[in-house]
């Protein structure tokens, strides 16, 4: 499958997960993305580095493929789309060698292009982009940002245009209504979560979606598993613990552990730097075995293996009120049972600030919750229990409306591409 100079894509790229769809003729349609296994439209935004006659590099599920072939020789970066907007992040270093922002996304690109089937060999003529309202990290720059995605998607060669991501979700959904309704469309991804209130009219409108307000948060689902690390892994490898420092004890600083809960800055932890820093640390603890540990799981590279069992019980417990915890790797055997209104207490205070950028919405587009017609949720934190019940209680159930978790914001941007005022719609 191959596509005409005249194409219009839509790409959705996100913290944990990527999608691309095609414009056609009012309607739109996911790219099947090659996988080990079979095709995919959702392609994971990871990349895995390794060395062979020079530094190779994968992408998406290929990515996580080469990472569990050989992990202790592998680089395995994932989340990095939270760093776009970080003035504190200059680069990473793989292997000595240091990539900024805009070349690992272009190394992402790259091996998307090469399992897209063509779609991504430079023939579209417009690329609809999406991007979060709010950036996720501390004192995100808005124009560092900007100036990173323009690196990074210059590589395509086509016409690029960027649009809130929530308001792809909301054309998208407005395909599937029939009548004029104010839509609060809420985006809930890995790094973060993102408000539009639209205005959808009757079919056959000149202008079928009007955005009336906008707000984000950098808080997603990359927090929420940082809050679980915090509680079940974090006590096993010596955060609250104390060190000697000449005559003093100190308390162990809470940056290395911070860096630890973070899937875009764990990878990074594996530098000479900062593994000497630990064992330096780890000489100096009072229980240097829980130092040590958190130097394994960094140097043996299990990173993902943990993003993975958490994954799994932040999952489980979606669907039932207890789960249970497990990850072994780097001298570390943790079992644990959680329970869902544990999990949901730990994660309270984040819950909170979301709920406060969904005010911040409303208030932008000069509306009130009891003028809201519909709710739409999106994004694949959006399936959490928590999220869905903040949600019913505030506009009640019968207006909830999901579907498409993972590809309706795609499905939306490669349809705004057709807009004839589509600088109406970018930012």
């Amino acid at each position: 499958m191959t596509d005409t100079p005249h194409a219009i894509l839509g790409i959705d790229f996100g913290t944990t997960n990527s999608v691309i769809a095609r414009a056609e003729g009012g309607d739109s349609h996911l790219v099947p993305l090659k996988a080990p296994k079979g095709e995919d439209p959702v392609f994971r935004s990871a990349l895995c580095f390794w060395e062979d006659d020079g530094i190779e590099v994968e992408a998406g599920p290929w990515a996580i493929a080469e990472y569990l072939d050989f992990p202790g020789g592998s680089r395995f970066i994932q989340s990095f789309k939270s760093v776009a907007a970080s003035p504190v992040f200059e680069h990473a270093t793989v292997f000595d060698k240091r990539y900024r922002f805009e070349e690992l996304g272009r190394a992402f690109l790259d091996r998307m292009a090469a399992r897209s089937g063509g779609t991504l060999d430079g023939k579209a003529a417009r690329i609809v982009v999406g991007r979060p309202v709010e950036y996720a990290g501390h004192r995100p720059d808005e124009a560092l940002a900007r100036q990173r995605y323009d690196a990074m998607f210059a590589r395509l060669g086509a016409e690029i245009h960027y649009v809130y991501e929530p308001l792809g979700a909301a054309f998208s959904y407005a395909s599937r209504i029939t009548e004029p309704a104010t839509v609060l469309v809420a985006d809930f991804g890995g790094g973060t979560s993102d408000f539009s209130v639209v205005r959808i009219a009757a079919p056959g409108a000149d202008r079928r979606c009007e955005p009336l307000g906008h707000a984000g948060v950098g808080i997603a689902g990359d927090r929420f598993d940082q809050r679980l690390i915090d509680h079940l892994v974090l006590p096993l490898l010596g955060a609250g613990g104390k060190y000697r420092s000449f005559d003093k004890v100190l308390e162990i600083p809470r940056g290395y552990f911070a860096d630890f809960g973070d899937w875009s800055r764990l990878a990074l932890m594996r530098n000479r730097k900062t593994l000497a820093e630990l064992e330096k640390l780890r000489r100096a603890a009072l229980d240097p075995e829980a130092i040590g540990r958190m130097i394994a799981i960094i140097e043996e590279e299990q990173g993902y293996r943990l993003y993975d069992a958490v994954g799994r019980v932040k999952r489980d417990l979606s669907a039932a009120e207890n789960a249970r915890f497990r990850f072994e790797g780097g001298g570390l055997s943790i079992e644990a049972d959680v329970a869902r209104k544990d999990f949901e207490s730990w994660i309270a205070p984040d819950l909170a600030r979301i709920e406060q950028a969904v005010d911040r919405a409303l208030t932008a587009a000069g509306t009130e919750a009891g003028a809201i017609d519909r709710v739409f949720l999106t994004g694949g934190t959006s399936l959490m229990p928590a999220i869905r019940q903040m949600f019913e209680l505030r506009f009640g159930g019968e207006r909830i409306a999901t579907g498409g978790e993972l590809t309706s914001i795609a499905h939306g941007l490669a349809l705004i591409g057709e807009q004839a005022d589509i600088g109406a719609w970018a930012v």
